[in-house]
């Protein structure tokens, strides 16, 4: 019984993430459709000639609680070069977002020590802990593979005292997101 919570929970946030992306897809198919191909030299030239800044943002973003969905930077790769050099940002894309998790877990690792932590930490983590509570190793599961806050999940988790191995082998399921991301968003623009 319990475990089937557990899975109705992983299922749920899994349709979310999958909702999410068809949303992300709809806006920016519209945005290209109204607004980049009507003044493509300056979207070009604004986005794809800077791509240190891109990947910049990238990291910022996924080291401080995921400010951007990974998508947009896929949907970018998308159109900077051929198949190879789109592989290759996803699986950048997808390694970076691996160690920021790792980095927000052993920072929690760290704040767990932290006598100051535990007044700030009930403020900020009082929504999730009765989750990891709840579904312990499926909400790592669920944040590697959906639009909960990756970096702020492992951060929780490490904040508690879950075995780094586990933790390691459970957040694998974050690769497994961009592969099957990644290759929505190659097959979406092979058809359009």
């Amino acid at each position: 019984m319990k475990l089937r919570v557990k899975f109705k929970f992983l299922i749920e946030n899994m349709l979310k993430g999958l909702l999410w992306m068809a949303i992300l897809a709809a806006l920016y198919l519209l945005a290209k459709e109204y607004i980049i191909d009507e003044n493509q030299e300056v979207w070009l030239e604004r986005f794809y000639s800077r791509p240190l800044i891109i990947y910049g943002i990238y990291i910022g973003s996924e080291v401080f609680f995921g400010l951007f969905p990974p998508e947009f930077f896929m949907l970018w790769a998308y159109y900077k070069g051929d198949v190879w050099h789109y592989v290759g940002n996803v699986v950048f894309f997808a390694g970076v977002s691996y160690a920021a998790g790792y980095l927000a877990f052993l920072i929690g690792r760290y704040l767990r020590r932290v006598v100051l932590f535990r007044y700030f930490g009930r403020k900020f983590f009082s929504k999730y802990w009765p989750l990891f509570r709840k579904y312990g190793s499926f909400l790592i599961i669920a944040s590697a593979l959906t639009p909960l806050p990756w970096s702020a999940i492992s951060m929780l988790v490490g904040t508690t005292e879950y075995p780094m191995k586990r933790y390691l082998y459970f957040g694998l399921f974050r690769l497994l997101r961009f592969a099957v991301y990644g290759y929505i968003i190659y097959q979406t623009h092979q058809i359009a």
